[in-house]
């Protein structure tokens, strides 16, 4: 096939089609955007802010239409994809500020006779691989800084949200962004994999499967670039018995089912004290009740379909695995009258009765699907949480602040959350471990990865 569809969630039907970039295309886009670098390296700072200032000014002028658009293309309803987009221009907002810091020449020391400094200098071309769950979230971590630091962008996005890519587009073409700077090339993800191997390619943040992750660094292994890795999920959180529990049932389920559970960060499993387990999924399962699935762009809509019927099916199978192991589904999809088995509309499920034999604790569901897991102490519940593959976020909810910094001390992730989850801080560099990838975007931390240093030592003339 030498086009790529968007299969709509909402209809099953074809929402849009755009043809392949060839290799002629391919490789005109990265000769182009290497010309355009080695300029837009010596652009002024303040100029490169202003771009990137008025290039959020645009996208937010766009949202309305951005918004139906992402309703049509994975399922998120309209009432939830603008804030998408003001979070993304948030995010861009505190980047573009924080430039100067992370840019700035580093001083080791005065020496005699000596003037000695460190630069941070862009890589060349970042090659930024995103995807589909939080399609401008997750890209314009990596493409505002990027562009910021000096570099060029290439951008590939995924097939179901191929139409992000046009809209960056759009946004840093009226802008004003000097012309290649900014491109992006519709491929397919084998196409992807290999062009990391390509020599104009300097730095590649990839975001998506483990899978795809080992693809993606089995493919640079044989340059010395950097990669950036965001890759699965499976994130816990502790309810501790001094929880304020019904604070923790809204904060926690709106975390395991907003964006239909389709996040990297959501909440996957629970872990609540003995004392109080039995309130907190009583009261779960009573805030459950109130969501409503639906079609997506309709505005009463607060929960829509996952990104695929296949994807449905791979929930659906999961959940029945466990209950057929013995757990027990609290949730009746009956009583979502949207649901319907062979389609993306599946309602939203707890699971209690759960244990980490079963698939649907240890492997990453990425759907409306919760599993609650009673426990007797601290020790107990850190011994499940880190019994995982990933670790991007975990999440405690209790009253005692040292004893949830003392928990996260031991929890291995690269974020620990106190009385919230699924959110991001863009001050705090955004980092998972294990197999959840490796690197680490936004912050000034952050530039470390788009830059390398560049060391001055200059001896002073003398007399």
């Amino acid at each position: 096939m030498n086009v790529q569809e968007t299969i709509s969630p909402v209809d099953g039907g074809i929402y849009a089609e755009r043809p392949f970039a060839d290799r002629a295309h391919i490789d005109a886009t990265f000769d182009r955007a290497v010309k355009a670098q080695t300029s837009w390296a010596l652009t002024p700072l303040e100029q490169r802010a202003a771009y990137c200032t008025a290039f959020c000014e645009t996208l937010l002028r766009h949202t309305d239409e951005i918004a139906l658009e992402l309703a049509w293309q994975m399922g998120r309803p309209v009432s939830q994809a603008p804030n998408e987009i003001r979070t993304c221009v948030d995010r861009a907002r505190y980047m573009i500020a924080e430039a100067p810091a992370g840019l700035a020449p580093l001083d080791p020391a005065p020496k005699n006779g000596f003037k000695r400094y460190v630069k941070r200098t862009p890589l060349g071309v970042v090659f930024v691989i995103a995807p589909w769950n939080y399609p401008l979230l997750t890209a314009i971590n990596s493409i505002i800084p990027a562009i910021m630091a000096g570099n060029a962008v290439v951008l590939k996005h995924a097939a179901q949200t191929q139409l992000v890519a046009e809209r960056f587009q759009q946004a840093f073409d009226e802008a004003g962004l000097p012309a290649c700077v900014f491109q992006y090339i519709h491929v397919a993800g084998t196409t992807a994999e290999q062009l990391v191997k390509d020599s104009r390619v300097a730095h590649v943040n990839f975001t998506g499967s483990v899978a795809v992750g080992h693809a993606v660094s089995r493919a640079a292994a044989d340059r010395f670039i950097g990669v950036g890795l965001e890759l699965g999920g499976k994130d816990p959180a502790y309810v501790r018995a001094d929880a304020d529990v019904p604070f923790a049932v809204e904060n926690l389920i709106d975390g395991a089912f907003f964006n239909s559970g389709q996040s990297c960060c959501g909440i996957e499993r629970i872990y609540a004290h003995a004392s109080v387990f039995d309130e907190f999924v009583a009261k779960a399962v009573d805030f459950t009740s109130a969501y409503r699935l639906g079609d997506p762009t309709k505005a009463e809509t607060n929960i829509g379909p996952v990104v695929s019927a296949k994807a449905a099916c791979f929930i659906r199978a999961q959940v029945d695995e466990a209950v057929y192991q013995g757990a027990r589904a609290l949730i009746p999809p009956a009583a979502f009258a949207a649901d319907a088995p062979g389609t993306a509309y599946l309602a939203p499920q707890i699971l209690v009765d759960v244990n980490h034999s079963m698939r649907v604790m240890t492997e990453e569901t990425f759907g409306p699907v919760v599993g609650i897991m009673k426990v007797g102490s601290d020790e107990e519940a850190i011994h499940l949480m880190n019994d995982s593959a990933y670790g991007l976020t975990a999440a405690i909810f209790t009253r005692d602040v040292a004893a949830a910094e003392a928990i996260g001390d031991r929890v291995e992730t690269g974020t620990v959350f106190l009385n919230r989850c699924d959110a991001l801080d863009p001050a705090l560099p955004w980092v998972g471990v294990k197999d959840t990838g490796r690197g680490y975007t936004l912050s000034r931390w952050g530039y470390e990865t788009l830059t390398r240093p560049k060391s001055y030592h200059l001896r002073l003339p003398q007399g």
